[in-house]
């Protein structure tokens, strides 16, 4: 029971960020809410790590684990969550939170590139699914102006660069605890971020006002650490059962598009969702039946 709460409750954290960062750009540029989101999650969360931390493991990094995490840093906050903030000031908060979703199916053609490892037959079939369900369910968004192609276009190479991200961490023999991991990662991401912050962004046109500074808590403390801790506690159970939670995202996602932004959702949603979750299904079989076996 206590394993189904964690994972409801990580799916409706995880689904919410496309919401919440649509709330923040709409008073502040996406470049200084991914920023800010980016040190105050890094820094509480090596924060409680550094204190609270009771064996050896929880250290400073040493010089090989430094340019480990500021790879990872660079592929799974500069790029993956910078863009994907930015995209989201064109892009309709449901589309963001399905598009997540599909994040497994493109590991698997990473992984086929990088590890050399052969997709099967069930992975080709949930990435045709999974990329039909998005295409279906963007197609009236486009023409309702809720999304562009440019927002979708960012919005694409967002989900390569966390894909990247997740394949480069597994070809890592970590020994940092995971909370350190990703402290570092996050703080460094948002160092590297900073730059293109200062320079392509016009503080003055920013309202730090109520609802800047809720998207910007929420995204950093009910996202980035509760969301994933959940997450993490959820792989340390069962790796392969953990991803199954990814399915509730787009329907979690949708919901809260409708409810607090009032985007529409048409039966090319529901559509491209069943279509989504199918792939995700499709993708994931395989991996279901093997550890069923073993």
């Amino acid at each position: 029971m206590k394993n189904i709460a964690t994972g409801i409750l990580f799916s409706i954290l995880w689904s919410s960020a496309s919401v919440a960062t649509k709330f923040g750009v709409q008073s502040a540029a996406p470049l200084i809410l991914a920023n800010i989101r980016f040190f105050i999650a890094g820094i509480l969360l090596l924060s409680f790590s550094y204190l609270f931390g009771k064996d050896k493991s929880y250290r400073l990094p040493d010089k090989n684990e430094w340019k480990q995490l500021a790879l990872f840093g660079f592929l799974n906050t500069t790029l993956y969550l910078g863009l994907y903030v930015y995209a989201m000031k064109y892009t309709a908060a449901g589309i963001g939170s399905l598009a997540v979703s599909v994040n497994p199916l493109i590991i698997v053609l990473l992984s086929a590139w990088w590890l050399k490892r052969r997709p099967g037959t069930n992975e080709w079939l949930g990435i045709i699914l999974g990329m039909a369900g998005v295409g279906i369910a963007t197609y009236p968004l486009l023409a309702d102006s809720y999304t562009t192609l440019g927002g979708i276009a960012l919005l694409l190479v967002s989900m390569v660069a966390v894909s990247a991200a997740s394949v480069y961490y597994a070809t890592v023999k970590w020994t940092l605890p995971n909370l350190l991991i990703n402290g570092w990662q996050v703080f460094l991401g948002g160092i590297f971020l900073l730059p293109a912050t200062l320079l392509f962004t016009d503080f003055s046109a920013t309202a730090w006002d109520q609802r800047f500074w809720f998207s910007v808590l929420w995204l950093s403390l009910a996202v980035s650490i509760v969301g994933l801790i959940c997450w993490f506690y959820l792989l340390r159970i069962d790796t392969v059962r953990a991803s199954l939670w990814l399915f509730l995202c787009p329907l979690f996602g949708f919901f809260f598009a409708w409810w607090l932004m009032s985007e529409p959702v048409t039966i090319y949603t529901i559509a491209g969702t069943v279509l989504v979750i199918a792939g995700l299904y499709a993708g994931q079989r395989t991996k279901l039946m093997r550890n069923k076996e073993s």
